[in-house]
């Protein structure tokens, strides 16, 4: 548990001094919002030709919310990364995360999740964007 909790930590610091050598001004703030019947989500990111990370929330009706930090790649149209949060106030989880930009919207990607290398990601093949449980909107300034 400790291994892992220290891994974890080290592949965070890398990445966050990585976010560190770009130019912070280069990076557009957006937040996004989106409604899945009564849950709700907020995808509020720095994002730039390359990268993007930030925060994410997800309040499920009268369930509480999974609430954390979101970071990854944007290749094209698609931002890959994960999602490394608290469960409805219990443990840390982490779990990959695929949005697809489409018509100015972003689609959340779903498949079977996996690990590689001790990452989470989606097994390959499996990814989609049919059904999203989230359609997120650029949230009006």
């Amino acid at each position: 548990m400790l291994k892992n909790f220290v891994t974890v930590s080290l592949l965070f610091a890398f990445l966050m001094s990585c976010n560190s050598k770009d130019e912070k001004d280069k990076y557009n703030h957006i937040v996004y919002q989106a409604v899945n019947n009564k849950d709700t989500a907020i995808l509020a990111i720095q994002i730039n030709e390359k990268r993007f990370y930030g925060r994410y929330e997800r309040s499920y009706y009268r369930n509480g919310k999974d609430s954390g930090d979101v970071r990854g790649e944007v290749r094209g149209d698609t931002l890959r990364g994960d999602f490394h949060y608290i469960s409805n106030g219990g443990s840390w989880k982490r779990e990959p995360l695929a949005l697809l930009k489409k018509e100015n919207k972003l689609f959340l990607g779903n498949g079977v999740m996996g690990t590689y290398m001790s990452l989470p990601c989606f097994l390959p093949g499996t990814l989609n964007y049919k059904n999203p449980e989230y359609v997120f909107k650029e949230a009006k300034k």
